[in-house]
């Protein structure tokens, strides 16, 4: 038996959006913009008036869970250790691609993964400019679906030789030294992006469209429900040790293919510094 309504988990997310990210879409002041750790780590009004409508409505989806966001950890650091050893939690991410928000990019997504005992069981990525969802519960599939119940499969890209390969990676969380190699690694494949929207680019990787993603730091509101709905949709995911990710892990690294051989070449050809 499911521990979550994913699906109204789901429209939650797209009511918080509606409600709080939405009306305030390029309409922020400047006051409503500030900086948390550096000029690109940013949180808004929307963040936060977006994390408290869902926290007041958890009861209505999860019951007695422990709430993890990422504004609240925020605030209370202590929260974040509370994950691991949870019944029941559900991790939220207000707006993941918060820059792109602030900046008026119509580029970000509302996340959630619901944590039980450790392990990471249904996860959902809402974006609120296309007005659908891709979600998953673990064993189950992964989905996109539309408010109005329309639902398309999703399944990873097919395998592709180095050189043909095109996805994302993040390096700004890796030191200088070990980004300029890495940077000249990425010349042996065909496309590097990055979308500043991790929610975005699991969706094009799950949905089939790019054939890697690369992460270096790892909090769990950002990638939980990602990995989940990747791995569903037929993805090989790790950190960059080899050892499978899990929510309590916030550094090490992480590496989604389509295939574990793709997986392996990536971390022999690329990854490996």
């Amino acid at each position: 038996m499911s521990v979550v309504d994913i699906e109204a988990l789901a429209h939650l997310l797209r009511e918080a959006a509606k409600a709080e990210i939405m009306p305030r879409f390029r309409k922020l002041g400047s006051g409503d913009i500030r900086i948390k750790t550096e000029a690109s780590d940013l949180v808004t009004e929307g963040d936060e008036a977006a994390e408290r409508f869902i926290k007041a409505r958890l009861d209505s989806v999860l019951p007695g869970a422990l709430f993890v966001g990422e504004e609240g950890v925020a605030a209370e650091p202590e929260l974040l250790p509370k994950l691991a050893d949870a019944d029941l939690a559900l991790v939220i991410d207000p707006i993941d691609g918060t820059f792109n928000f602030a900046s008026g990019i119509p580029l970000f997504a509302v996340m959630a993964s619901v944590v039980s005992k450790g392990e990471t069981v249904a996860g959902v990525i809402y974006d609120p400019m296309g007005d659908d969802w891709i979600l998953a519960e673990k064993g189950a599939g992964a989905f996109q679906i539309t408010p109005e119940g329309v639902r398309t499969k999703l399944k990873v890209r097919e395998p592709a030789p180095l050189a043909e390969m095109f996805g994302m990676a993040s390096t700004g969380f890796v030191g200088p030294e070990k980004r300029a190699q890495l940077l000249a690694n990425f010349a042996k494949v065909r496309f590097l992006m990055n979308y500043r929207c991790a929610g975005h680019e699991y969706r094009a990787f799950a949905g089939g469209h790019v054939h890697y993603l690369m992460y270096n730091k790892l909090m769990p509101w950002d990638h939980l429900a990602g990995t989940l709905i990747s791995q569903e949709a037929g993805a090989y995911a790790a950190r960059l040790d080899g050892s499978p990710y899990l929510p309590s892990h916030t550094e090490g690294g992480l590496v989604l293919t389509t295939d574990r051989d793709t997986w392996d070449e990536l971390k022999r050809e690329i990854f490996d510094i």
